[in-house]
């Protein structure tokens, strides 16, 4: 119930306030004036219903309550918190007004506490008795406040407004307190009644009975759920909410599992456990409202970074050691057994089954790595430990040591995504598999179903835990953990609610029941592949989504060559599983993004209407009998292509320093298998620009295939460029792009400058020399129009050295969008010579990274 109370409250405080802040600052001692009286009746008052207010912990006694609110009432000068207004310049009212304003607000007060008193028979007259005593100091104030203003010289009168106000905040308090503990009565009320009714529910002995008793029980439910509310937001723990507020959740979110489990009147092992669950959540609500602790669940256990995360951490600070203070014996066998408690950590998540041979391959090797850089380091501090040793050598080894580490972590959480990919994909199929055998009555295929939920919720749960070992992000780890245990709870209740159906599968409750849980389940396996999506980083998840995905294609071409129908409809649900998950992860990373061209080039790209045709036609390929091989790589290669180009754009907004360097640039096109030969297909045509060479059929594969020495080459000009576009990133930051069309252009042209260096090196959405030429003109269309608008601000500028710059700055832009045109044009030299390809084509693609970094230099 709501008792008016707060308003009025809030309008005494501020006028008490005024007035307080007009007389001597009212020391501690002298502001407790309690009486041992005062402190009976309150005792008095406690016998009627709770021992808290709604401005104290309950866990303390309420006489001591009483007082921690007057003293802090005194000594703050004001009865509740409220927003401070900013110093106001000018006349303050007159005293006269002040006074009038506290009679009015008294007895509004005095009002909503007689409408409170009669609408509460059980507290009557101890309300009524209350009212008259702040009826009676609000007078004797008022009188005294009047008697001060008249004479504000008058220490006399200052000394009793002081004492008059000092009774009123007391007598209010009371009634405050008094007020608040009718709240808690009717609250308690409601809750004796919601468990009455639970009571009827499980007593219930026929069915229309159990439909009244829990038509009341959801009424009544409902109205406590509100009460509880409106408590909880009066409470000042926020420990004391999150606890009320789970609470309803609970009540409210099984309520309608309560009714469907009960209608089941066949062993009731799922209604036991949802009335557990309710009892439990209406407990809570009492024993927080009566001031008490509540049985909570201990989060500590589920708190704390992950193990292996920690335990790396702490191995990277441990192998900074003095060299004055160093011990070989001691620090050297230290050091190596926790390397050693690392590296059985890292081999038992190497073993695990979802892990790739290739992965754990590489976890192996970084594991020798991490051993081989810590003896070197340990044989620095050797050599070096003396006051004569080079300390250069010693952080030069600590710089190797944690860079293995870096590498080991990077290889973990790949090999962690890797589960992460296969688990959390199409994670309804089993239990939408249970319920579908379920429905038939079939016992043993439910049985086997069974098993196979069981063992996907076990998985589910493994792989939670595992993404938890390795993340830092103590509150996403803390809600993982939360989420799994939740699924562990649930799963037999799920199971129980199949078998139920399996015994009467033509029975409407049951299937009703089915349907139940089948929401919960859903519902809470979201939240636990929300949990884990916060705690991975998109970068890992799509550089090992994109290696899934080609695994699948390869697997697709190889069923399609054998045949094997079964395999290639599998391996194809399986590519369109994880194209809606990439899908979905990049939707919610975007999400935390202002609106900028940054999120509308990857949600136009994950939208991209070719990629789910391509993914509809190996999803479905008896649909289109006319499919020949070719065409069917080629749409492979369209599902793979959609998915690289999104984490192309998504890795675009990094910078270069924070780029995993197996993780971004990692499997050029070659790592396509390309089984037969395929031509590139485009929206408009087919094109193959080297009909000659075998093996190559666009300019970007073309760069693919030159040589290591030139792509080193070409890497360096790439990193000058990169270090351009830090500069460009950190100028144009300064200026927000929404209403300005400078900057707008600006940071179109570097996002195509982007695209055309990433062609260089065999990667990014160019494909074809004709690419690159449009992407040029473009460059080139918006160079114009940013020059057209730049001159405009410059013809109103006056003649002074800086316009001369701006048009010097324009001249360049003008010229290094010639530049970029002329380079684009030049194709890429492809000769065979013996069976042998060599690719001339450095001179070109260096010269056009460097066009467009001069561009970038003379855009910002």
């Amino acid at each position: 119930m709501t008792w008016g109370f707060n308003l009025s409250h809030k309008i005494d405080a501020r006028i008490l306030k005024g007035i307080l802040r007009r007389t001597v600052v009212i020391s501690v001692p002298e502001a407790i004036n309690i009486n041992n009286e005062n402190v009976e009746s309150a005792s008095k008052l406690c016998s009627f219903g709770h021992p808290a207010c709604i401005f104290s912990s309950p866990i303390f006694p309420f006489e001591f309550v009483a007082i921690h609110v007057l003293l802090f009432l005194c000594a703050q000068r004001e009865v509740l918190p409220f927003e401070e207004r900013k110093t106001l310049v000018g006349k303050s009212k007159r005293a006269s007004a002040l006074v009038g304003a506290v009679e009015t607000a008294t007895e509004n007060f005095i009002q909503k506490g007689e409408q409170i008193a009669y609408e509460n028979p059980e507290i009557t007259q101890e309300m009524l008795v209350t009212v008259n005593e702040v009826r009676k100091s609000g007078n004797e104030m008022s009188v005294a406040s009047r008697e001060f203003s008249e004479d504000p010289c008058s220490s006399v009168k200052r000394t009793n407004m002081v004492r008059a106000a000092r009774n009123f905040l007391s007598t209010v308090t009371r009634l405050l307190i008094l007020a608040d503990m009718v709240d808690v009565h009717v609250l308690l009320k409601s809750l004796n009644i919601v468990q009455s009714d639970l009571d009827k529910v499980k007593n219930a002995l026929s069915q229309d009975e159990l439909l009244n008793n829990m038509r009341d029980f959801d009424r009544n439910a409902n109205e406590l759920i509100k009460q509880a509310a409106q408590r909880q937001a009066e409470l000042k723990d926020p420990q004391l909410r999150d606890d009320l507020a789970a609470a309803r959740a609970v009540l409210k979110r099984h309520s309608t599992i309560l009714l469907t489990a009960s209608k089941v009147y066949v062993p009731r092992v799922n209604r036991d456990y949802v009335l557990k669950q309710v009892c439990e959540a209406v407990n809570t609500i009492s024993d927080i409202t009566q001031g008490k602790a509540p049985k909570r669940v201990d989060m500590d256990m589920y708190g704390g970074t992950g193990e292996l995360a920690a335990a790396l951490d702490d191995f990277d600070g441990s192998v900074v050691v003095k060299p004055a203070t160093y011990s070989d014996t001691e620090t050297r066998k230290q050091l190596e057994e926790r390397l050693e408690s690392i590296i059985s950590a890292a081999a038992l998540m190497a073993d695990a089954d979802c892990t790739r041979d290739e992965r754990r391959d590489r976890i192996v090797t970084e594991c020798n790595a991490v051993r081989q850089a810590l003896q070197d380091l340990l044989n620095k501090y050797v050599v070096h430990s003396g006051p004569r040793g080079n300390k250069e050598e010693i952080k030069i080894a600590i710089e190797m040591m944690r860079k293995k580490t870096c590498d080991l972590r990077r290889q973990l959480r790949k090999a962690i995504v890797d589960h992460v990919s296969d688990s959390f994909m199409e994670v309804t199929t089993p239990l939408l598999d249970l319920i579908n055998a379920a429905q038939s009555g079939n016992r043993r295929a439910v049985h086997e179903k069974v098993d196979v939920f069981t063992k996907h919720a076990e998985k589910l749960i493994e792989v939670a835990n595992l993404v938890c070992s390795m993340s830092t992000n103590e509150d996403g780890v803390k809600m993982v953990r939360y989420a799994s245990a939740q699924i562990d709870l649930l799963c037999p209740q799920v199971i129980n609610s199949a078998l139920i159906l399996t015994e009467r599968p033509s029975s409407r409750f049951a299937q009703e029941n089915m349907d139940s849980y089948r929401f919960t389940w859903e519902n809470q396996v979201r939240i636990l592949t929300e949990a884990v999506d916060d705690i991975t980083t998109i970068d890992d998840f799509m550089a090992v989504s994109e290696n899934h995905i080609l695994e699948d294609v390869n697997k697709c071409v190889m069923a399609l060559q054998e045949p094997c129908p079964m395999t290639l409809h599998t391996t194809a649900s399986s590519i369109q599983g994880r194209s809606l998950r990439v899908c979905d992860v990049v939707a919610a990373e975007m999400d935390n993004y202002e609106p900028c061209p940054y999120t509308k080039r990857v949600q136009m790209l994950f939208f991209a209407e070719r990629v789910n045709v391509a993914v509809g036609i190996l999803s479905n390929p008896s649909g289109h009998k006319d499919i020949d091989e070719n065409d069917f790589i080629d749409a492979s290669r369209m599902v793979y292509d959609g998915i690289r180009e999104i984490r192309r754009a998504v890795l675009m907004n990094r910078n270069p320093e924070d780029l995993d360097t197996d993780t971004e640039f990692e499997a050029g096109e070659d790592a396509f298998d390309n089984r037969s030969r395929s031509s590139v297909q485009t929206a408009e045509q087919t094109i193959d620009e080297y009909p000659d060479i075998s093996g190559i059929y666009t300019a970007r594969e073309a760069m693919c295939k030159m040589t290591d020495e030139d792509k080193q080459k070409i890497e360096k000009q790439v990193e000058a460029f990169k270090r351009e576009k830090l500069t460009f990133d950190s100028e144009v930051a300064k200026w927000d792009d929404a209403g300005n069309d400078i900057i707008f252009l600006a940071k179109h042209m570097c996002m195509i400058m982007m695209e055309m260096t990433d062609f260089t090196r065999g990667r990014g959405p160019l494909k074809t020399t004709m690419d690159v030429i449009n992407a040029a003109k473009k460059i080139s269309e918006a160079g114009t129009k940013l020059d057209k608008l730049t001159r405009q601000i410059a013809d109103q500028c006056p003649e002074s050295s800086t316009k001369q710059d701006l048009l010097a700055f324009l001249e360049r832009i003008a010229l290094y969008c010639h530049q970029i045109q002329i380079t684009s044009k030049v194709k890429a030299d492809v000769q065979n010579f013996s069976g042998e390809l060599i690719v001339n084509g450095l001179e070109s693609a260096t010269s056009l990274i460097q066009a467009a970094k001069n561009l970038m230099n003379a855009a910002c």
